[in-house]
């Protein structure tokens, strides 16, 4: 085995760690596999004979590279954050394969990759390098031309945002039943039975993207969501049930068998806290439902 070769090996014993570094600043798998490959093409021109952990060493060179598109994103990205739902890891109701675990880590949320969007470029490197993946701040100050202690504050900040992002309850059969509920009261037009599965300060973020701008919104409480849910009552009678990032969700379809939406509910304290619909065709399209295809 040459050097070339043996450097190609060590790079695949860590793409499913890098993707997850990646997937977790980005909230895009098109965009995490992008960085990886970016990080590669770095490490094929650069000679790693005095680096230790080569490792560690990819994981910083994907967090500038992340750090980057971050950056760039800010400049072009048109629609608000709010409503900008990042890429679902979309699974069947039975559970998620070993890549996608590998993929989300603990828990990656669509309502956590929400808040993390709301960070800034450095803020949100900072954060996942040194509180996800235990990046010490010597280490990420270069990445985000800081100090260690101005590095330190960014993550600081970041985290007491993400504090504020709903953690699921912990029991999945728990988070079924209540979601199974939910969607049979929308499938019977039940207003009532609605409110009081929801809860009062419920956020729904709807993301249609660019062909479907009438179904980009965002909404709170209970009365209105509920009221949204009731005039797409008919949608949920088409849903397939999955997992999306690991919590309770659906895949409705359209007449013609293409996907409509995909559709996170997160459930806490026994009631639904958020609803995160992606329903951009765009995106939709670039998923693989093959495996919750009905």
């Amino acid at each position: 085995m040459n050097d070339e070769d043996w450097l190609a090996e060590r790079f695949e014993a860590n793409r499913t760690h890098l993707r997850g570094v990646a997937f977790r600043m980005l909230g895009s798998l098109t965009e995490a596999d992008d960085a990886v490959q970016e990080a590669w093409i770095r490490l094929s021109r650069t000679d790693t004979s005095d680096v230790d952990n080569l490792r560690a060493w990819l994981t910083t060179v994907v967090g500038r590279v992340c750090l980057n598109m971050l950056r760039s994103r800010k400049t072009r990205r048109e629609s608000s954050l709010e409503t900008h739902i990042p890429d679902p890891i979309v699974s069947p109701e039975e559970g998620m394969d070993p890549e996608q675990e590998a993929l989300l880590g603990d828990s990656v949320g669509l309502a956590m990759l929400v808040v993390l969007d709301s960070l800034t470029p450095a803020e949100r490197v900072a954060f996942v390098l040194h509180d996800v993946f235990a990046v010490p701040f010597d280490a990420i100050a270069p990445i985000v031309g800081r100090t260690p202690t101005a590095a330190r504050q960014l993550a600081s900040r970041a985290r007491r945002r993400v504090q504020g992002a709903p953690v699921p309850d912990v029991d999945l059969d728990g988070q079924w039943a209540v979601v199974d509920a939910f969607l049979a009261a929308a499938r019977e037009g039940d207003f009532e039975r609605l409110v009081a599965i929801l809860d009062p300060e419920v956020v729904l973020r709807s993301d249609g993207g660019p062909a479907r701008p009438g179904l980009t919104t965002l909404v709170r409480g209970a009365q209105t969501v509920a009221t949204q849910a009731l005039a797409f009552r008919q949608l949920a009678e088409t849903a397939t049930r999955v997992l999306v990032n690991g919590i309770p969700g659906g895949v409705a379809w359209a007449p013609d068998g293409s996907p409509f939406s995909v559709v996170a509910l997160t459930v806490k304290g026994g009631r639904i806290v958020a609803i995160d619909i992606l329903a951009d065709p765009d995106r939709l399209g670039e998923l693989d439902l093959t495996l919750v295809a009905g």
